[in-house]
Protein backbone atom coordinates (compact mmCIF):
# COMPACT_ATOMS: atom_id res chain seq x y z
CA UNK A 1 0.00 0.00 0.00
CA UNK A 2 1.30 3.42 -0.84
CA UNK A 3 2.26 5.70 1.30
CA UNK A 4 -0.71 8.32 2.50
CA UNK A 5 0.76 12.48 2.96
CA UNK A 6 -1.63 15.32 3.83
CA UNK A 7 -0.52 18.86 3.01
CA UNK A 8 -2.17 21.57 5.06
CA UNK A 9 -0.99 25.06 4.10
CA UNK A 10 -3.26 28.00 2.82
CA UNK A 11 -0.42 28.91 -0.01
CA UNK A 12 -1.83 27.47 -3.44
CA UNK A 13 2.04 27.38 -5.02
CA UNK A 14 3.67 25.73 -1.82
CA UNK A 15 0.68 22.85 -1.87
CA UNK A 16 1.25 22.71 -5.97
CA UNK A 17 4.95 21.96 -5.09
CA UNK A 18 4.69 19.88 -2.35
CA UNK A 19 2.42 17.63 -3.95
CA UNK A 20 4.15 17.14 -7.01
CA UNK A 21 7.12 16.25 -5.78
CA UNK A 22 5.46 13.82 -3.26
CA UNK A 23 3.11 12.38 -5.96
CA UNK A 24 6.69 11.58 -7.92
CA UNK A 25 7.14 8.82 -5.60
CA UNK A 26 3.73 6.86 -5.95
CA UNK A 27 2.46 8.16 -2.81
CA UNK A 28 -0.72 8.98 -2.12
CA UNK A 29 -1.07 12.61 -1.74
CA UNK A 30 -3.70 14.90 0.19
CA UNK A 31 -4.51 18.82 0.44
CA UNK A 32 -6.21 21.23 2.85
CA UNK A 33 -6.09 24.81 3.10
CA UNK A 34 -6.47 25.18 6.54
CA UNK A 35 -6.73 22.90 10.11
CA UNK A 36 -10.29 22.55 9.61
CA UNK A 37 -10.18 21.21 5.94
CA UNK A 38 -7.30 18.65 7.14
CA UNK A 39 -9.40 17.33 10.34
CA UNK A 40 -12.11 16.76 7.74
CA UNK A 41 -9.68 15.00 5.97
CA UNK A 42 -8.17 12.75 8.66
CA UNK A 43 -11.97 11.59 9.33
CA UNK A 44 -12.58 10.07 6.40
CA UNK A 45 -8.76 8.92 5.86
CA UNK A 46 -6.06 7.80 7.82
CA UNK A 47 -2.72 9.48 6.84
CA UNK A 48 0.81 8.47 7.59
CA UNK A 49 2.56 11.85 7.28
CA UNK A 50 1.09 15.06 7.91
CA UNK A 51 3.06 18.70 6.52
CA UNK A 52 1.28 21.67 8.36
CA UNK A 53 2.30 25.24 8.22
CA UNK A 54 2.25 26.74 11.74
CA UNK A 55 1.02 30.04 10.94
CA UNK A 56 -2.71 29.56 9.25
CA UNK A 57 -6.00 31.64 9.57
CA UNK A 58 -8.25 30.14 12.06
CA UNK A 59 -6.52 27.15 13.33
CA UNK A 60 -2.89 27.50 13.78
CA UNK A 61 -0.29 24.36 12.99
CA UNK A 62 -0.24 23.70 16.91
CA UNK A 63 -4.13 23.23 17.68
CA UNK A 64 -4.34 21.06 14.14
CA UNK A 65 -1.52 18.94 15.55
CA UNK A 66 -3.10 18.49 18.89
CA UNK A 67 -6.04 17.41 17.21
CA UNK A 68 -4.49 14.93 14.89
CA UNK A 69 -2.43 13.27 17.66
CA UNK A 70 -6.09 12.73 19.57
CA UNK A 71 -7.33 11.13 16.51
CA UNK A 72 -4.78 9.18 15.10
CA UNK A 73 -1.64 8.63 17.56
CA UNK A 74 0.32 6.76 14.46
CA UNK A 75 0.09 9.66 12.51
CA UNK A 76 3.87 11.90 12.21
CA UNK A 77 3.02 15.66 11.73
CA UNK A 78 6.11 18.08 10.51
CA UNK A 79 5.62 21.29 10.19
CA UNK A 80 6.55 24.11 8.19
CA UNK A 81 7.77 27.38 10.06
CA UNK A 82 9.80 30.96 8.90
CA UNK A 83 12.92 31.41 11.20
CA UNK A 84 10.90 33.95 13.36
CA UNK A 85 8.16 31.32 14.99
CA UNK A 86 11.45 28.52 15.98
CA UNK A 87 10.29 29.04 19.15
CA UNK A 88 6.33 27.57 18.53
CA UNK A 89 7.95 24.86 16.31
CA UNK A 90 9.61 23.90 19.88
CA UNK A 91 6.60 24.24 21.91
CA UNK A 92 5.02 21.38 18.85
CA UNK A 93 8.30 19.30 18.74
CA UNK A 94 7.21 18.76 23.03
CA UNK A 95 3.46 18.13 22.04
CA UNK A 96 4.62 15.18 19.84
CA UNK A 97 5.92 16.75 16.48
CA UNK A 98 8.34 14.42 14.38
CA UNK A 99 10.31 17.14 13.31
CA UNK A 100 10.14 20.87 11.98
CA UNK A 101 11.25 23.00 8.69
CA UNK A 102 12.07 26.59 8.56
CA UNK A 103 10.87 28.58 5.62
CA UNK A 104 12.25 29.16 2.57
CA UNK A 105 13.36 25.17 1.84
CA UNK A 106 13.98 23.58 -1.10
CA UNK A 107 10.74 20.53 -1.99
CA UNK A 108 13.27 18.06 -1.92
CA UNK A 109 13.78 18.64 1.83
CA UNK A 110 10.08 17.46 2.42
CA UNK A 111 11.00 14.71 0.24
CA UNK A 112 13.95 13.25 2.32
CA UNK A 113 12.01 13.76 5.11
CA UNK A 114 8.97 12.33 4.46
CA UNK A 115 11.50 9.34 2.98
CA UNK A 116 12.79 8.97 6.46
CA UNK A 117 9.48 8.83 8.02
CA UNK A 118 8.42 6.17 5.97
CA UNK A 119 11.38 3.93 6.91
CA UNK A 120 10.93 4.49 10.42
CA UNK A 121 7.49 3.47 10.58
CA UNK A 122 8.17 0.34 8.40
CA UNK A 123 10.79 -0.69 11.26
CA UNK A 124 8.15 -0.12 13.43
CA UNK A 125 5.69 -2.10 11.53
CA UNK A 126 8.14 -4.90 11.22
CA UNK A 127 8.97 -4.87 14.96
CA UNK A 128 6.04 -5.41 15.83
CA UNK A 129 5.24 -8.06 13.54
CA UNK A 130 8.08 -9.97 14.41
CA UNK A 131 6.75 -9.82 18.17
CA UNK A 132 3.41 -10.81 17.33
CA UNK A 133 5.21 -13.89 15.20
CA UNK A 134 7.76 -14.71 18.12
CA UNK A 135 4.56 -14.43 20.97
CA UNK A 136 2.35 -16.99 18.12
CA UNK A 137 5.48 -19.03 18.06
CA UNK A 138 5.81 -19.86 21.62
CA UNK A 139 2.25 -19.74 23.00
CA UNK A 140 1.79 -22.85 25.06
CA UNK A 141 -0.73 -24.12 22.50
CA UNK A 142 2.14 -24.43 19.93
CA UNK A 143 4.26 -26.91 22.64
CA UNK A 144 3.20 -30.08 20.29
CA UNK A 145 1.35 -32.95 22.30
CA UNK A 146 -1.63 -34.36 22.82
CA UNK A 147 -0.68 -36.37 25.67
CA UNK A 148 -1.48 -36.66 29.23
CA UNK A 149 1.78 -35.82 30.77
CA UNK A 150 1.62 -32.95 28.13
CA UNK A 151 -1.99 -31.68 29.00
CA UNK A 152 -0.89 -31.30 32.65
CA UNK A 153 2.06 -29.23 31.45
CA UNK A 154 0.02 -26.97 29.49
CA UNK A 155 -2.40 -26.72 32.62
CA UNK A 156 0.63 -25.37 35.11
CA UNK A 157 2.13 -22.77 32.21
CA UNK A 158 -1.19 -21.26 31.94
CA UNK A 159 -1.44 -21.17 35.64
CA UNK A 160 2.25 -19.62 36.17
CA UNK A 161 2.56 -17.06 33.28
CA UNK A 162 0.47 -14.54 34.70
CA UNK A 163 2.65 -14.30 37.63
CA UNK A 164 5.94 -13.12 38.37
CA UNK A 165 7.26 -16.83 40.03
CA UNK A 166 10.33 -18.52 39.55
CA UNK A 167 9.94 -21.60 37.29
CA UNK A 168 12.52 -24.80 37.77
CA UNK A 169 12.21 -26.79 34.31
CA UNK A 170 13.38 -30.60 34.64
CA UNK A 171 13.98 -33.39 31.72
CA UNK A 172 16.54 -34.43 29.93
CA UNK A 173 18.41 -33.28 26.98
CA UNK A 174 16.32 -32.80 23.85
CA UNK A 175 13.09 -32.82 25.92
CA UNK A 176 11.66 -29.02 24.77
CA UNK A 177 12.60 -27.36 28.12
CA UNK A 178 13.83 -23.80 26.75
CA UNK A 179 10.43 -23.85 24.69
CA UNK A 180 8.55 -24.37 27.63
CA UNK A 181 10.21 -21.53 29.17
CA UNK A 182 9.92 -19.09 26.25
CA UNK A 183 6.02 -20.38 26.44
CA UNK A 184 5.49 -18.82 30.03
CA UNK A 185 7.81 -15.87 29.41
CA UNK A 186 5.55 -14.78 25.72
CA UNK A 187 2.34 -15.32 27.91
CA UNK A 188 2.85 -12.96 31.03
CA UNK A 189 2.98 -9.97 31.77
CA UNK A 190 6.99 -9.16 30.52
CA UNK A 191 6.39 -10.38 27.00
CA UNK A 192 6.91 -7.34 25.21
CA UNK A 193 10.75 -7.27 26.88
CA UNK A 194 13.10 -9.26 26.84
CA UNK A 195 13.95 -12.94 27.46
CA UNK A 196 17.72 -13.67 28.03
CA UNK A 197 19.40 -17.07 28.12
CA UNK A 198 22.62 -18.08 29.65
CA UNK A 199 23.90 -21.39 28.91
CA UNK A 200 25.40 -22.25 32.25
CA UNK A 201 27.05 -25.77 31.58
CA UNK A 202 29.27 -23.95 28.69
CA UNK A 203 31.07 -21.42 31.12
CA UNK A 204 33.68 -21.24 33.46
CA UNK A 205 33.30 -20.07 36.67
CA UNK A 206 34.64 -16.98 35.60
CA UNK A 207 33.01 -16.35 32.72
CA UNK A 208 29.45 -17.12 34.35
CA UNK A 209 30.10 -14.82 37.02
CA UNK A 210 30.75 -12.13 34.93
CA UNK A 211 28.11 -12.99 32.18
CA UNK A 212 25.13 -12.93 34.58
CA UNK A 213 26.45 -9.38 36.80
CA UNK A 214 28.90 -8.00 34.28
CA UNK A 215 32.03 -6.64 35.11
CA UNK A 216 33.97 -2.90 35.37
CA UNK A 217 36.48 -1.71 33.35
CA UNK A 218 39.89 -2.67 34.80
CA UNK A 219 38.15 -5.54 37.39
CA UNK A 220 40.70 -8.41 35.88
CA UNK A 221 43.19 -9.04 32.82
CA UNK A 222 41.60 -8.30 29.27
CA UNK A 223 38.45 -6.21 31.05
CA UNK A 224 39.12 -2.66 28.63
CA UNK A 225 35.28 -2.07 29.03
CA UNK A 226 32.72 -2.21 31.78
CA UNK A 227 30.26 -3.99 30.51
CA UNK A 228 26.60 -5.10 31.53
CA UNK A 229 25.77 -8.38 32.50
CA UNK A 230 22.82 -10.63 31.67
CA UNK A 231 20.47 -9.34 34.92
CA UNK A 232 21.19 -6.10 33.40
CA UNK A 233 20.11 -6.72 30.41
CA UNK A 234 17.09 -8.57 31.43
CA UNK A 235 15.53 -6.16 33.77
CA UNK A 236 11.96 -5.91 33.47
CA UNK A 237 11.76 -9.44 31.74
CA UNK A 238 12.89 -13.20 31.93
CA UNK A 239 16.38 -14.31 32.48
CA UNK A 240 16.66 -18.26 31.47
CA UNK A 241 18.86 -20.14 33.54
CA UNK A 242 19.82 -23.29 31.53
CA UNK A 243 21.76 -26.39 32.92
CA UNK A 244 21.06 -24.27 36.02
CA UNK A 245 22.80 -26.83 38.09
CA UNK A 246 26.47 -26.57 36.98
CA UNK A 247 26.56 -23.14 38.78
CA UNK A 248 29.62 -23.31 40.96
CA UNK A 249 29.20 -22.76 44.54
CA UNK A 250 30.82 -19.50 44.62
CA UNK A 251 28.61 -18.04 42.21
CA UNK A 252 25.25 -19.69 43.26
CA UNK A 253 25.79 -17.14 46.60
CA UNK A 254 25.70 -14.13 44.32
CA UNK A 255 22.94 -15.40 42.32
CA UNK A 256 20.80 -16.01 45.70
CA UNK A 257 21.55 -12.26 46.68
CA UNK A 258 19.51 -11.30 43.51
CA UNK A 259 17.09 -13.96 44.35
CA UNK A 260 16.43 -12.71 47.88
CA UNK A 261 17.05 -8.49 47.13
CA UNK A 262 17.00 -7.85 43.82
CA UNK A 263 20.27 -6.43 43.26
CA UNK A 264 24.12 -7.05 43.21
CA UNK A 265 27.51 -5.46 41.97
CA UNK A 266 29.29 -6.19 38.86
CA UNK A 267 32.64 -7.95 38.91
CA UNK A 268 35.45 -4.89 40.41
CA UNK A 269 32.30 -2.53 40.97
CA UNK A 270 30.74 -1.14 44.21
CA UNK A 271 27.62 0.36 42.81
CA UNK A 272 24.80 -1.57 43.85
CA UNK A 273 22.33 -2.08 40.69
CA UNK A 274 18.96 -3.03 41.00
CA UNK A 275 17.07 -5.17 39.15
CA UNK A 276 13.50 -6.42 37.85
CA UNK A 277 13.76 -10.24 36.98
CA UNK A 278 11.85 -13.01 36.77
CA UNK A 279 14.48 -16.31 36.65
CA UNK A 280 13.44 -19.37 34.98
CA UNK A 281 15.73 -22.20 35.51
CA UNK A 282 16.17 -25.57 33.87
CA UNK A 283 18.40 -28.72 34.61
CA UNK A 284 18.67 -32.62 33.26
CA UNK A 285 19.97 -33.33 36.81
CA UNK A 286 18.39 -34.50 39.77
CA UNK A 287 18.71 -31.09 41.79
CA UNK A 288 17.80 -32.57 45.01
CA UNK A 289 20.16 -34.92 44.79
CA UNK A 290 22.70 -32.15 44.08
CA UNK A 291 21.34 -30.30 47.23
CA UNK A 292 21.89 -33.76 49.25
CA UNK A 293 25.75 -34.13 48.19
CA UNK A 294 26.71 -30.71 49.05
CA UNK A 295 27.36 -29.59 45.36
CA UNK A 296 23.89 -26.97 45.19
CA UNK A 297 22.91 -24.99 47.96
CA UNK A 298 19.66 -25.62 49.74
CA UNK A 299 18.25 -22.56 50.06
CA UNK A 300 19.00 -21.47 46.53
CA UNK A 301 17.22 -24.55 45.19
CA UNK A 302 14.20 -23.34 47.22
CA UNK A 303 14.42 -20.09 45.76
CA UNK A 304 14.36 -21.17 41.91
CA UNK A 305 12.08 -24.13 42.68
CA UNK A 306 8.81 -21.98 43.14
CA UNK A 307 7.40 -24.13 40.53
CA UNK A 308 8.81 -26.92 39.62
CA UNK A 309 7.33 -28.26 36.03
CA UNK A 310 8.50 -32.13 34.66
CA UNK A 311 9.00 -32.76 31.16
CA UNK A 312 8.42 -36.07 30.13
CA UNK A 313 11.39 -38.10 27.50
CA UNK A 314 9.59 -38.86 24.38
CA UNK A 315 9.59 -42.55 25.33
CA UNK A 316 7.45 -41.86 27.81
CA UNK A 317 4.80 -40.02 25.50
CA UNK A 318 5.27 -42.26 22.31
CA UNK A 319 1.71 -41.63 21.55
CA UNK A 320 2.57 -37.19 20.97
CA UNK A 321 5.26 -38.82 17.69
CA UNK A 322 3.35 -38.89 14.96
CA UNK A 323 1.96 -35.70 15.57
CA UNK A 324 5.28 -33.93 16.77
CA UNK A 325 6.80 -35.89 12.91
CA UNK A 326 4.00 -34.60 10.99
CA UNK A 327 4.84 -30.96 12.45
CA UNK A 328 8.26 -31.47 11.46
CA UNK A 329 7.82 -32.84 8.07
CA UNK A 330 5.83 -30.00 7.50
CA UNK A 331 8.37 -27.28 8.85
CA UNK A 332 11.20 -28.62 6.44
CA UNK A 333 9.20 -29.53 3.57
CA UNK A 334 8.18 -25.69 3.19
CA UNK A 335 11.94 -24.72 4.29
CA UNK A 336 13.70 -26.76 1.61
CA UNK A 337 10.64 -26.25 -0.67
CA UNK A 338 9.92 -29.86 -1.10
CA UNK A 339 6.44 -31.44 -1.65
CA UNK A 340 6.63 -34.39 1.16
CA UNK A 341 2.77 -35.46 1.68
CA UNK A 342 3.24 -38.11 4.30
CA UNK A 343 5.73 -40.35 6.59
CA UNK A 344 4.96 -43.90 5.45
CA UNK A 345 3.13 -46.59 7.58
CA UNK A 346 6.49 -48.80 7.70
CA UNK A 347 8.44 -45.46 8.83
CA UNK A 348 6.29 -44.52 11.35
CA UNK A 349 6.24 -47.79 13.07
CA UNK A 350 9.70 -47.76 13.25
CA UNK A 351 10.09 -44.00 14.63
CA UNK A 352 7.28 -45.58 17.18
CA UNK A 353 9.68 -48.21 17.85
CA UNK A 354 12.56 -46.37 18.41
CA UNK A 355 13.45 -45.32 22.04
CA UNK A 356 15.01 -41.31 21.57
CA UNK A 357 17.70 -40.67 23.72
CA UNK A 358 18.13 -37.73 22.38
CA UNK A 359 14.46 -37.27 22.78
CA UNK A 360 12.04 -34.46 20.93
CA UNK A 361 15.29 -32.93 19.06
CA UNK A 362 16.74 -35.85 17.99
CA UNK A 363 13.72 -36.99 16.21
CA UNK A 364 13.15 -33.20 14.88
CA UNK A 365 17.06 -34.08 13.10
CA UNK A 366 15.80 -37.32 12.04
CA UNK A 367 12.86 -35.82 10.21
CA UNK A 368 14.98 -33.04 8.63
CA UNK A 369 17.47 -35.54 7.73
CA UNK A 370 15.24 -37.17 5.84
CA UNK A 371 13.73 -34.41 3.81
CA UNK A 372 17.22 -34.14 3.11
CA UNK A 373 17.28 -37.15 1.67
CA UNK A 374 13.90 -37.93 0.37
CA UNK A 375 13.22 -38.30 -3.40
CA UNK A 376 9.88 -38.91 -3.70
CA UNK A 377 6.63 -37.39 -2.17
CA UNK A 378 6.71 -40.00 0.69
CA UNK A 379 9.22 -40.49 3.84
CA UNK A 380 10.29 -43.87 3.72
CA UNK A 381 12.25 -46.23 6.34
CA UNK A 382 15.35 -46.27 4.09
CA UNK A 383 15.99 -42.39 4.91
CA UNK A 384 15.49 -42.16 8.45
CA UNK A 385 18.69 -43.52 9.74
CA UNK A 386 17.43 -44.22 13.14
CA UNK A 387 20.90 -46.48 14.08
CA UNK A 388 22.89 -43.35 12.84
CA UNK A 389 24.78 -45.11 10.99
CA UNK A 390 26.76 -43.22 7.76
CA UNK A 391 24.41 -41.97 5.03
CA UNK A 392 25.14 -43.17 1.47
CA UNK A 393 25.03 -40.73 -1.84
CA UNK A 394 21.53 -41.38 -2.81
CA UNK A 395 20.40 -40.70 1.30
CA UNK A 396 19.95 -44.52 2.15
CA UNK A 397 22.25 -45.94 4.76
CA UNK A 398 25.07 -47.50 4.08
CA UNK A 399 25.17 -51.66 4.42
CA UNK A 400 28.17 -53.63 4.90
CA UNK A 401 31.29 -52.93 5.26
CA UNK A 402 33.30 -50.04 4.07
CA UNK A 403 35.59 -50.21 1.32
CA UNK A 404 38.96 -50.97 3.64
CA UNK A 405 41.12 -49.18 1.01
CA UNK A 406 39.78 -45.57 2.24
CA UNK A 407 41.63 -44.17 5.47
CA UNK A 408 39.02 -42.72 8.30
CA UNK A 409 39.95 -39.42 7.08
CA UNK A 410 38.32 -40.15 3.58
CA UNK A 411 35.23 -41.73 4.58
CA UNK A 412 34.85 -38.51 7.06
CA UNK A 413 35.79 -36.20 3.96
CA UNK A 414 33.54 -38.35 1.64
CA UNK A 415 30.31 -37.96 4.29
CA UNK A 416 30.80 -34.21 5.15
CA UNK A 417 30.66 -33.79 1.10
CA UNK A 418 27.38 -35.60 0.28
CA UNK A 419 25.97 -34.12 3.20
CA UNK A 420 26.88 -30.64 2.43
CA UNK A 421 25.99 -31.01 -1.18
CA UNK A 422 22.35 -32.36 0.17
CA UNK A 423 21.98 -29.50 2.06
CA UNK A 424 22.93 -27.40 -0.28
CA UNK A 425 25.56 -25.60 1.65
CA UNK A 426 23.37 -24.67 4.13
CA UNK A 427 25.73 -25.06 6.86
CA UNK A 428 22.88 -25.02 10.38
CA UNK A 429 21.00 -27.96 8.53
CA UNK A 430 24.18 -30.15 7.70
CA UNK A 431 25.14 -29.88 10.81
CA UNK A 432 22.11 -31.09 12.50
CA UNK A 433 22.34 -33.91 10.15
CA UNK A 434 25.63 -35.20 11.09
CA UNK A 435 24.95 -34.44 14.68
CA UNK A 436 28.01 -31.68 15.00
CA UNK A 437 28.39 -28.58 15.90
CA UNK A 438 28.39 -26.01 13.19
CA UNK A 439 32.08 -24.75 14.90
CA UNK A 440 32.56 -28.69 14.27
CA UNK A 441 31.59 -28.27 10.81
CA UNK A 442 33.10 -25.76 9.90
CA UNK A 443 36.52 -26.40 11.20
CA UNK A 444 36.47 -30.01 9.39
CA UNK A 445 35.44 -28.00 6.31
CA UNK A 446 38.40 -26.35 6.40
CA UNK A 447 40.44 -29.45 7.41
CA UNK A 448 39.59 -30.83 4.36
CA UNK A 449 39.66 -28.31 2.12
CA UNK A 450 35.86 -28.51 0.72
CA UNK A 451 34.47 -25.79 -1.32
CA UNK A 452 31.09 -24.83 -2.11
CA UNK A 453 30.35 -25.31 -6.36
CA UNK A 454 30.05 -21.83 -8.18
Amino acid sequence: MAGRILIVDDEENMLRALSDVLRGQGWEVEVARSGEEALRHMEKTEMDIVFTDLKMPGMDGIELLERIKEMSPDTEVVVFTAYGSIESAVEAMKKGAWDYIVKPFEPEKVLLTAKKIFEHQALVRENLYLKEELGREYRFENIVGRSEKMQRIYQVIRKVAPTNANVLIYGESGTGKELIAHAIHYNSPRRDRRFVKVSCAALSQNLIETELFGHEKGSFTGAYTRRKGRFEVADGGTLFLDEVGEIPPEVQVKLLRVLQEHEFERVGGTETIKVDVRIISATNKDLWEEVRQGRFREDLFYRLNVVPIFVPPLRERKEDIPLLAKEFLKKYSLEMNKKIKKISKKAMELLMDYDWPGNVRELENTIERAVVFAKGEVITPDVLNLDQSPISGDGGRRTGTFNSSKSLYEREKSLISEVLEEANWNLARAARILQISRTTLYSKINKYGLRRPD
